[in-house]
């Protein structure tokens, strides 16, 4: 077994499946995304009137060298998830349960039953809770409403959207403040890098633009965006594709960053609906190139939590309904993990031989914590 130098030290009674590696650590098998070495190009720097623009990129650059984001590790031995029978003894283990929301905690605007007795139970019991989505549609402050209209009293400190984790993700690169961002999403995203000091076109506005295709037409971008970010858009369109294509393709080293790959995502409760990885997709066909992505399941927002709030990511059990982001997030950071079937994921799916994702434990909603503790009194 390939053991990564950070892994947490676990008992042969309860192996972990996935392992993971952090920044610069290769001693795991996995997936990680390098990020550009340059921002300016060769005739940038031989323009004096702008070296001391080149000089804070290139300062920023060598930064943004240095970060891997692990996206997805590979798989040891696979051993079936065991269903969760003792309660108690997977919440005395932990100090930390994140949970994913959309599937979780509810399903659309429809609160999953059972949810505010559990969480009031977890806090009873000294239980820190942190609630993370890869929904970049909201930023943390209309999360916080979001769980206000359905009865729920959640701190924004406890909410980490990938709308949050994008602004995030460039602070900790110090992406230059003179630089722009073209975003390809909605509100979330504006707000939250607003609120980071960041500079950005796009967003909502431009999904009603069209492009009127003629002969001798070229479209016009500017020149000064450095990063392009996508997330979940209902006003996507072909103009947001091709302007976002223009930006990556063609201004020397901009970024391009993704909240998450989500194939599907709950806009309703009565079915599935495509997900931020369509739009995403759509960027990668044109651009022929990988996002760097900051939502699960890459380690960018556990390594985030976990020194935010000082927490032993061995003391942490991640809970979510789906296989290839909530649980290989957890997998990757180290920690427990828990699938609840009330949302993408089903029993059959979680038990399909092809099926290489393995939690520690499922359950079929997270009340199940009430009825399983009650059983075990």
């Amino acid at each position: 077994m390939l053991v990564s130098s950070r892994a947490t030290a676990v008992s042969s009674a309860a192996p972990h499946r996935f392992l993971t590696h952090s920044v610069n650590n290769f001693n795991c098998i996995s997936s990680s995304l390098s990020l550009p070495t340059s921002f300016g190009s060769s005739s940038l720097i031989n323009d004096d009137r702008r070296q001391k623009k080149i000089n804070t990129t290139v300062g920023w650059s060598n930064r943004m060298d240095k970060k891997k984001i692990s996206v997805v590790t590979c798989a040891t031995a696979s051993v079936a998830a065991q269903p969760l029978e003792n309660a108690d003894a997977l919440i005395d283990s932990v100090e930390t349960f994140i949970f994913d929301c959309d599937g979780v905690i509810w399903k659309g605007d429809s609160l999953i039953e059972g949810v505010p007795e559990t969480l009031e139970l977890l806090r009873s019991k000294g239980k820190r809770l942190v609630f993370v989505t890869n929904n970049s549609t909201k930023s943390r402050k209309q999360y916080g409403k979001k769980f206000e209209s359905l009865g729920l009293s959640i701190n924004e400190e406890e909410i980490f959207a990938s709308s949050f984790a994008a602004a995030a993700y460039l602070q900790s690169i110090d992406f230059p403040k003179d630089k722009k961002i073209y975003v390809i999403g909605e509100e979330g995203i504006l707000i939250e890098l607003e609120l980071a000091g960041f500079s950005y076109l796009g967003g909502p506005e431009d999904g009603g633009k069209k492009i009127e295709l003629k002969p001798g037409y070229m479209m016009e971008h500017d020149k000064d965006v450095g990063a392009v970010v996508v997330g979940f858009d209902r006003y996507f369109n072909y103009y947001k594709v091709q302007y976002g294509t223009l930006c990556v393709r063609e201004n020397p080293g901009c970024l391009f960053l993704a909240t998450n790959r989500d194939a599907v995502t709950h806009l309703t409760d009565a079915q599935e609906w495509a997900g931020g990885g369509s739009m995403v997709g759509a960027l990668v066909g044109s651009t022929q190139r990988e996002p760097v992505v900051v939502g699960k399941p890459s380690t960018f927002m556990m390594d985030y939590l976990a020194n935010k709030f000082s927490i032993t990511k061995s003391q942490i059990c991640m809970v979510g309904d789906r296989l290839d982001t909530d649980i290989l997030f957890g997998q990757n950071g180290g920690c427990k993990t828990l699938l609840v079937l009330s949302g993408v994921t089903s029993l059959s799916m979680l038990q399909n031989p092809n099926n290489s994702i393995q939690p520690d434990f499922y359950t079929n909603k997270i009340s199940d914590f009430l009825s399983l503790k009650a059983a075990n009194v």
